[in-house]
């Protein structure tokens, strides 16, 4: 068997760089005792002068505040307070060669506070992440895969929504030039399954390495949401390492019977590869930035989002040249981790959309823009790009015109890219544990998409 690497605690050598803190702490601080902080203000300025208690009973006060009410309602300097007060207890952490708990404390300021200190938080994940490698020891590899080899289509077509894949399927092109690309789908806004394009990919082969991932990300903190109601409609898990955001799609938001905790990626993979569902079911990785990420000034499906990057992964995956067809500009690019049985709910995007199947299958239901108003979209204006319809259950009654639309479908698979074109209706289901990652971009003014 190989060798991997596990970590100890070492003494933390040097403090956290922290390149905006110092700058910002007087202003925020003033900022906080306006809002009435001031105990908060009191701990926090103890917590500089290197006072541990101190600083965890800000962070104390803060969490009060993020969760005083509404999450719309948080003011933004209580979430830059919470952010603050992580980084001084993290730097106590990785002072004392506690160098996961650092992290660990790190990655909340990233899903919880504000968007001030984002350059001193991700500074601290760089700096005890390089330090967790330095400090590594040799463990025995599990070999083990995220996904498989094996796949039984007849038992994927009794889970998809009736008719599947007896309509009509979405074209599939082999090594699709851009040129092809911009005259054939773009400019006449038509789906397309782009075949042989990601083969030098590195997450092609790294993705579905369970070592690897333990490795580059098994010490994240990341929120994961189950469900035990049955027949709630999944949400789909998203975690976004390129624009920093991890987003929330679908309508499970509006199901209560959803639940929320804080694993270690490394604890999710575990639960991912071993199918040990909760009594409730699925696992999915969440965003819970609470639907309304201030900072981002972003929305979908009236979804919500958390900060995160994982720059390793990141660099394990390229911008296809599709995205630049036309003179095109990258808005956000996502990545989608979850189990089988994951589901999109039938929505619309605004941009155009690459999917890129990096590990696993995907059944993906596509219905052109011109019928929208034949899918029932939600009525209000944050769930407008939402369809009232779920597909793997339609109630005749109530959506009557739901039953007879045509649409295009395709299982999307390994190694293949899936064109989606600006409000194009689109439902998806992971026929196996998945991994994708979405490119979102709009074309330029001087466009003659525009």
């Amino acid at each position: 068997m190989a060798a991997a690497t596990t970590t100890t605690n070492l003494s933390g050598s040097g403090d956290l760089q922290t390149p905006t803190l110092e700058s910002e702490q007087a202003d925020l601080l003033q900022r906080i005792s306006e809002h009435g902080g001031y105990a908060y203000v009191r701990m926090a300025s103890l917590a500089a002068s290197g006072d541990f208690r101190a600083a965890e009973a800000a962070r104390e006060l803060a969490w009060e505040q993020l969760h005083s009410g509404p999450w719309h309602s948080v003011l933004p300097v209580w979430r830059d307070a919470y952010s603050m007060a992580c980084i001084h207890v993290a730097k106590f952490h990785h002072k004392s060669g506690e160098f996961k708990e650092a992290l660990r404390v790190l990655d909340l300021g990233l899903i919880m506070g504000g968007s001030l200190l984002r350059r001193d938080l991700d500074s601290g994940i760089e700096q005890i992440s390089q330090a967790l490698a330095n400090s590594a020891t040799d463990v025995e590899l599990s070999g083990g895969r995220l996904v498989g080899e094996e796949f039984n289509l007849a038992e994927a077509l009794q889970v998809l929504p009736k008719g599947s894949l007896s309509s009509r399927t979405v074209m599939r092109r082999t090594g699709l030039s851009l040129e092809g690309f911009l005259c054939d789908y773009l400019l006449s806004g038509f789906p397309v399954v782009i075949s042989d394009c990601m083969a030098h990919w590195p997450a092609r082969t790294r993705w579905n390495d369970i070592d690897y991932l333990q490795r580059v990300a098994g010490d994240r903190t990341v929120p994961v949401e189950d469900s035990d109601a049955a027949n709630c409609m999944k949400m789909v898990l998203i975690l976004l390492i390129l624009v920093d955001i991890l987003q929330q799609v679908g309508k499970n938001y509006l199901c209560s019977e959803w639940k929320q905790e804080l694993i270690t990626f490394s604890q999710f993979l575990e639960r991912i590869h071993s199918t040990q569902l909760t009594s409730a079911g699925p696992t999915y990785l969440a965003q819970h930035q609470l639907f309304d990420q201030a900072c981002m000034n972003y929305s979908c499906l009236g979804g919500s989002y958390w900060i995160i990057t994982i720059r390793e992964l990141r660099k394990d995956i390229l911008i296809p040249d599709y995205c630049f067809a036309g003179g095109g500009e990258l808005r956000s690019l996502n990545a989608w981790f979850g189990p089988a049985g994951t589901v999109t709910p039938l929505h619309h995007d605004p941009h155009h959309n690459i999917l890129a199947q990096v590990v696993g299958r995907k059944y993906v239901r596509l219905y052109p823009a011109s019928i929208s108003e034949e899918l029932y979209p939600h009525a209000e204006s944050m769930l407008s790009n939402s369809s009232q319809v779920d597909l793997d259950c339609i109630d005749e009654k109530q959506f009557p015109k739901a039953l007879d639309m045509e649409f295009l479908d395709c299982i999307l698979e390994e190694g293949e890219m899936l064109y989606i074109p600006p409000k194009w209706w689109h439902y998806v289901r992971s026929l196996t544990t998945s991994f994708s990652v979405s490119f979102w971009w709009s074309e330029s003014p001087s466009s003659p998409l525009s």
